[in-house]
């Protein structure tokens, strides 16, 4: 007796081969036959007409935090994933010593805008200090998806080294011993890499650039050593100059090319395969080529280097409950602070509007972002379903606004109330520019890529990409125009690709033997849905959350949970430690 067959799928099994239609039987929590399958069943799942695939493995997220108050992991387990890999970007919580908690938070909350009050609040601080310490939590508590995890440089390096660490000073001999004793420890306990930012842009709340920013090469080298002798472990990186230029920052001292050579050394001197993003930017929009150029030449002379892309744009997130180009007048601040209704109310009133568009941002004022949301009105779209994240330019609110002999903003004013406010809207930058996502589409086709970048947990109401496995699908090879890709290629770009990059090899194919980590989904009827902002972080903070539908079903370890885009409650989701054999 199985557990569950899916019948009649079009399966596609995450090894990039064509798809098939056929069964998958599935038993203690595996898979144990997949073609014509006989014989009897628990439960049944007609999937006539809908996908099989195995579920997403998304290897960027950062749920370091929520994973010790929360067990159903959205909105990751809402857009089909059933692996996440967190402790991306250098920021992690293990090792901490006590005492030091308030400086991890500060890490955290400024780089990955994740409420400080709701991690102070909500995590059990004080139950671990070692990294083993910190999985052996993770260990007891069970969620709706897997969970796995990076050993983050930022808080190794200030766990030894102290305010040092800190200031970026740079590492004594006695540190970098220290450093590679407690990398190799941490890979034993169970994490899956160690990972670090090298970007200016990526700051504490207190604006210091993460630990680690400007370590040398010799601390790298010896974080590789320490891989090298655990035997296993991937190396992710945010490279200087990846994120482009911030207000305020300055430049970066290199390039992601420039930077490229390191983290191949990196790379054969750990025997580690080493990931890192790449987008394209406005500062230098084919620089991205020359990036997969060099890691594809790196990678025939012994490296292992896989750059990480997304198949959207980056999407800044703007609305009322949020972030917008308001912020900071006096007269918008003079009801910022009214429950959402009546601040809507308020903001209808023709001299309340009439006064908040004939002022500029206060000096000191709140609104860090109001400037970028001005200047990015030509690439800022509503997310009114249906969702598109490769509009016509011709359908930015600037473009718009022009159509109508509207001023930009004053339409921005107005486009901000609809839905009674509750209206988000994104700025598409990096990978759209022209307007058009063709630089993403060849980073799709690149044989060295993984897909991720979702950020799934991270920038709770600035960002929002974790609907991206979702949309690599849908946009890829089904809604797109023109140049459409293999829906064999994109799934094997966030299954079999993103398992096997970590050692996950239990999982992301649809084979016999292997874990029952599964999607079923109705792919005609799949779409992502619009944002939403919900209070639903300890002490009521918020977040914005973007399912899907379509989903049919979603199975971790051969068992059910989420049905018809529901969560059945089900959590057989464990803490994944290392590499997994097939």
């Amino acid at each position: 007796m199985h557990d569950v067959i899916i019948r009649g799928g079009t399966i596609v099994d995450g090894t990039g081969a064509p798809p098939v239609t056929g069964d998958v039987a599935v038993r203690d929590g595996r898979i144990v036959e997949v073609g014509a399958v006989d014989g009897p069943a628990h439960r049944t799942i007609d999937a006539d007409g809908a996908l099989v695939t195995p579920g997403w493995v998304d290897v960027h997220t950062h749920y370091d935090g929520q994973v010790t108050w929360d067990d159903a992991l959205e909105p990751s387990a809402s857009n089909g994933v059933t692996t996440v890999v967190m402790g991306n970007c250098g920021v992690g919580f293990a090792p901490v010593r006590p005492g030091d908690e308030a400086g991890m938070i500060d890490l955290m909350e400024g780089v990955e805008d994740i409420p400080g009050a709701a991690l102070s609040a909500g995590m059990p601080w004080g139950r671990w200090e070692s990294f083993g310490d910190y999985l052996d939590l993770l260990d007891e508590r069970r969620y709706a998806v897997d969970v796995g995890t990076h050993l983050a440089h930022g808080a190794l390096r200030y766990y030894v080294m102290g305010e040092r660490g800190v200031a970026n000073q740079d590492a004594t001999g006695d540190d970098l011993v220290a450093m590679a004793r407690l990398t190799t420890e941490a890979l034993r306990a169970g994490a899956l890499g160690v990972s670090t930012s090298r970007t200016i842009g990526h700051r504490s709340s207190s604006g210091n650039p993460v630990p680690g920013t400007f370590a040398p090469a010799d601390e790298l080298r010896a974080i590789a050593d320490a891989i090298g002798d655990a035997g296993h472990g991937v190396f992710e990186a945010i490279l200087a100059g990846t994120i482009g230029a911030l207000p305020g920052l300055g430049g970066e001292a290199a390039t992601p090319l420039e930077e490229l050579p390191l983290l191949a050394e990196v790379s054969t001197r750990g025997r580690c395969a080493s990931t890192f993003t790449v987008a394209q930017l406005f500062e230098d929009p084919g620089h991205w080529r020359l990036v997969l150029d060099a890691a594809a030449e790196a990678n025939a002379t012994g490296a292992r280097l896989h750059p990480q892309v997304i198949s959207r744009s980056v999407t800044i997130m703007s609305s009322l409950g949020t972030y917008h180009l308001f912020e900071g007048r006096p007269s918008y601040e003079a009801v910022a602070h009214l429950p959402l209704p009546e601040r809507v109310a308020q903001l209808r009133r023709p001299e309340v509007r009439d006064a908040i568009l004939s002022e500029s941002r206060a000096k000191g004022a709140p609104g860090q972002f109001a400037q970028l949301f001005q200047f990015a009105l030509p690439v800022t779209f509503s997310l009114a379903a249906p969702v598109r994240y490769e509009p016509d330019l011709a359908d930015s609110v600037a473009a718009r606004a022009n159509a109508a002999g509207v001023d930009p903003v004053a339409f921005m004013y107005d486009q901000l109330l609809e839905d009674d406010g509750r209206r988000f809207f994104a700025v598409l930058g990096s990978n759209f520019i022209g307007g058009t996502l063709d630089a993403c589409r060849e980073m799709l086709l690149d044989p060295h890529t993984v897909s991720g970048l979702g950020d799934a947990g991270a920038h709770v109401n600035f960002i929002s990409d974790c609907s991206a496995p979702t949309f690599q699908i849908t946009h890829w090879a089904r809604d797109r125009a023109r140049d459409q890709l293999p829906i064999e290629l994109l799934v094997h770009k966030q299954t079999g690709a993103n398992a096997a990059l970590y050692g996950l090899d239990d999982r992301g194919v649809v084979a016999p033997g292997r874990r029952a980590d599964l999607n079923v989904i109705d792919f005609d009827g799949l779409r992502i849905l619009e944002p939403e902002l919900r209070h639903d972080l300890p002490t009521g903070a918020s977040r914005i959350l973007q399912g899907a539908s379509g989903y049919l079903a979603t199975l971790v370890r051969g068992t059910i949970t989420r049905e018809h885009d529901t969560d059945t409650g089900a959590r057989p989701g464990r803490l994944v430690r290392g590499p997994r054999a097939a």
